[in-house]
C-alpha cells in the first residue's frame, strides 16, 4: 500500500487574511516525479487549475515549469496578497496510485484549529471542492467532529460556492467551499444553469472562466 505524504507543509504569510485548504497534491509530488509542465509547490500540477485560474484573476503572468522562479512568483504573490495554503490532509495510504480523493484511505488530518489559532487574522478558509467524500470541506467537518466537538458549522449560503461560519474562541470565521479546481470537477461546472445559461450568451465561454467568476468574489 503507497503512503501518500503530502510534500508541502503549510505556507501562510505573516498577517494572512485567507487560507487555501484541499487534500492532497498528486502522488507524483510525494515521490518526485514531477512531469513536464508541473510546478513543485502547492496545487502545481500541471493538469490542476487553481494557479490558471488565479492567473487569470490577478492578471499575474505565472510561468508553469519546474524551475524556482516559477515557486518564487508564486509564494511573491500569496505574501502580497496575505493569501495562505495548508491542506487539511497530512498522509493517507492507497492501494492504487493516483490522485483521486475516494482513493484515500486511513486519512491523517492536520490539526486545522491548532493552526487557525496559531494565525488569528485568518478570517476565511477557501476550501477546494465541497463536502463529497473525501473533499476538503468532507475532512474538515470530520476533523471537527473528531477533534473539536463544540464548534459547530453553520449554514449561510447553500447555493454554490456553499458558506459557513463557525466560532473559535470568540473570532468568527467563514468557509467557502469553492468548485473544485480540478479537470473531473468540470462535468459538474457544465450541468450548471448559470454555467448554461452564460455559455448560450457567449460560446466561447468555458469552465474555467465560470471559475473565475466564482472565485473573484472571494479572492
Amino acid at each position: 500500500m503507497f503512503h501518500h505524504q503530502h510534500p508541502y507543509g503549510k505556507f501562510i504569510p505573516k498577517g494572512a487574511k485567507k487560507l487555501i485548504v484541499g487534500t492532497l497534491p498528486p502522488p507524483r509530488f510525494t515521490t518526485g516525479e514531477l512531469k513536464e509542465g508541473d510546478v513543485d509547490f502547492c496545487y502545481g500540477s500541471r493538469d490542476g487549475l487553481l494557479w490558471p485560474i488565479l492567473n487569470k484573476l490577478f492578471d499575474l503572468d505565472l510561468k508553469f515549469e519546474n524551475t524556482a522562479e516559477a515557486v518564487l512568483q508564486r509564494k511573491e504573490f500569496l505574501n502580497r496578497e496575505k493569501i495562505g495554503i495548508c491542506d487539511v490532509v497530512e498522509s493517507s495510504r492507497r492501494d492504487k496510485i493516483d490522485a483521486s480523493d475516494l482513493g484515500m484511505q486511513y486519512p491523517e488530518l492536520r490539526d486545522m484549529i491548532s493552526i487557525l489559532r496559531e494565525n488569528k487574522n485568518v478570517e476565511t478558509l477557501l476550501f477546494t471542492g465541497g463536502n463529497s467524500k473525501n473533499g476538503p470541506e468532507y475532512f474538515f467537518r470530520r476533523h471537527l467532529k473528531d477533534s473539536y466537538p463544540d464548534i459547530k458549522l453553520k449554514f449561510i449560503s447553500k447555493e454554490v460556492p456553499r458558506i459557513h461560519q463557525f466560532l473559535l474562541d470568540g473570532r468568527l470565521i467563514n468557509t467557502v467551499s469553492l468548485t473544485a479546481p480540478s479537470g473531473s470537477a468540470n462535468r459538474a461546472v457544465g450541468g450548471m444553469d448559470l454555467y448554461k445559461k452564460m455559455k448560450k450568451q457567449n460560446p466561447e465561454f468555458n469552465t474555467i472562466d465560470f471559475r473565475v467568476l466564482q472565485y473573484k468574489g472571494y479572492f
